[in-house]
């Protein structure tokens, strides 16, 4: 049998253009002679759907989308994730499943039974857990089907199992357990590292098995989260027999006789180098933001410094150079090199630069707050009025140009608060808002592979706001290579501080750190949503209170 790995970029609660997608991607498969046609978790309706699952127009308006494409779809199977109803008077009244049709009929669903309720993940909230699955036989093949998760207990992996039941150890353990094929849909985001950990779960799986695997995931940014696809077929040895590509739709058609034989050379997965992955994460993320959310383009404030070239080339590689532009903004501190550096990065990526001087507005404002707080120093007061006419100038050109403001704060900065509320942190998506300052660095190298775009001056000279003379970030923060460190071992690691000091990093940094972070939780809740690549980010996978009292050991 053929089988078509279809992975999709559906828009969330677009029934009409995600059917389309999956209709024409069956047709697609039905004509390369494929027998069955597989799309990702909640294919239909788009992954996460969140509180829309909670309005009953919505899921009507599912129903139907799910009735007119079993309807519509002739010739050939398709197995799509969707969204199903829970009949029985207690529990949830949603499953979230893996429906199989052909030729008008549905021939068999699955429900997926772990719901995660971690990092950005909140399934317990909407869907019922569905009960042990049985095989499905369909053309002479025994499909065990299965969602997302439901593959992710395996505790052979798992250093501590999160659910009670292995779905997989289940079905296959039972009378009715046997199977040719392991079949996982999903909407798996991406970040930073996991694509070893899902390679490691299906081989292990495979060989404990003896069981050929695939796996359907969806591609495409939805808000945050950023969907990889890399759908892949996995031969019952646990060698890959191909993988679809990374952050783009693709359907790679496989022959379930290939998948029982095994293969001899596997392609190169997963990648020993994640930083290409990385910035097409941020490429496709930014594209999809943009565009799912109506606007026509990007607009980004150049100070001439290493975040904002690097959010000016990821917007211009989504965006397109012709929909992007920047904007100069110069105080009295800024420096002629820094705006040097600005014009040189338009020219490079072919972006028009517009310089407005913001002097003018900047000393108007200290004159009139003079009589109310008097004379300023060239503290947070006097550089946070810079940043924020900045972001109002920057709003304003937005507002009438209709594109999207992008913010260009990095990670290391929000989590230590060094950005200012409605000023660089206005704007309607923050790019690299999950990416730590040196691996700005290394993305920005990246962006330089072939030829210098971003100004090399750019990437060597010491990182500087520039809102008071002679400023250098490393003035008010530790060097961002210590500090990067420390923010990985508490956000991401969650080690408390004594566990990072006996790292051997130094016991004030590292108190001055953590206070930061705390006492900056209520600014990064007013920030733009942020990308998320790390296995930590902040936005709606962090929750911490505002007001929190709590101390280490106290």
């Amino acid at each position: 049998m053929k089988i078509a790995l279809i992975q999709i970029n559906p828009h969330i609660g677009n029934f009409r253009g995600n059917c389309d997608k999956i209709a024409r991607g069956a047709e697609q498969a039905r004509e390369g002679g494929c027998d069955l046609a597989i799309f990702p978790e909640l294919a239909i309706s788009g992954y996460p759907p969140q509180d829309l699952l909670e309005r009953p127009s919505f899921i009507n308006d599912h129903d139907r989308a799910l009735h007119d494409l079993v309807s519509r779809v002739k010739g050939i199977g398709v197995m799509v994730g969707a969204i199903t109803r829970h009949t029985a008077k207690t529990g949830k009244q949603l499953h979230n499943s893996c429906v199989l049709f052909e030729n008008g009929a549905i021939l068999a669903s699955a429900h997926k039974q772990l719901l995660p309720s971690y990092d950005v993940f909140d399934e317990t909230r909407y869907f019922e857990p569905g009960g042990p699955g049985v095989p499905v036989y369909y053309k002479g093949l025994n499909l065990v089907m299965t969602v997302c998760e439901d593959i992710w207990n395996d505790k052979d992996i798992a250093d501590r199992q999160l659910y009670a039941v292995d779905p997989v150890a289940d079905l296959l353990a039972s009378p009715a357990g046997g199977a040719d094929l392991l079949i996982n849909i999903a909407a798996s985001p991406f970040r930073i590292g996991k694509a070893a950990v899902k390679h490691q779960i299906f081989r292990n799986i495979a060989n404990k098995y003896d069981l050929p695997i695939i796996y359907v995931n969806q591609v495409g940014g939805q808000d945050s989260l950023l969907f990889d696809g890399h759908s892949l077929a996995m031969d019952r040895f646990g060698r890959t027999l191909a993988v679809a590509g990374g952050f783009r739709e693709e359907i790679l058609i496989i022959d379930s006789n290939t998948l029982k034989k095994g293969v001899e050379k596997e392609p190169p997965f997963p990648p020993e180098d994640e930083l290409p992955a990385v910035y097409e994460a941020l490429v496709m993320g930014t594209r999809d933001y943009v565009h799912k959310c109506g606007f026509k383009g990007g607009i980004v404030g150049l100070s001439g410094g290493i975040d904002s070239a690097l959010t000016a080339a990821i917007a211009c590689d989504a965006l397109g150079s012709e929909n992007v532009s920047g904007v100069a903004l110069p105080s009295p501190y800024s420096s002629q090199e820094s705006i040097d550096d600005a014009r040189q990065l338009a020219a490079n990526l072919g972006i028009k630069l517009e310089v407005i001087p913001i002097t003018f507005i900047f000393q108007a404002q200290l004159k009139t707050l003079l009589p109310i707080l008097g004379e300023l120093d060239h503290g947070p007061t006097e550089q946070n009025i810079q940043a924020r006419i900045r972001g109002n100038i920057l709003m304003a050109l937005s507002n009438r140009r209709g594109t999207m403001l992008l913010s260009t704060g990095n990670k290391s900065e929000m989590a230590v608060g060094y950005c200012t509320l409605y000023g660089d942190m206005s704007g309607g998506l923050a790019v690299i808002a999950d990416v730590p300052k040196m691996m700005v660095y290394a993305l920005a190298r990246y962006v330089n592979r072939e030829r210098e775009i971003i100004p090399n001056r750019t990437l060597e000279k010491p990182p500087s706001a520039e809102l008071a003379p002679n400023q250098k970030d490393q003035d008010d923060l530790p060097p961002y290579e210590i500090l990067d460190q420390i923010l990985r071992l508490w956000l991401e690691e969650n080690l408390s501080g004594a566990e990072i000091i006996a790292r051997g990093l130094d016991a004030a940094t590292v108190h001055d750190v953590i206070r930061r972070i705390k006492t900056n939780e209520y600014k990064r809740k007013q920030a733009p949503l942020g990308l998320k690549v790390t296995s930590k980010a902040f936005g709606y996978g962090r929750r911490y209170p505002n007001a929190e009292g709590y101390r280490e050991g106290k």
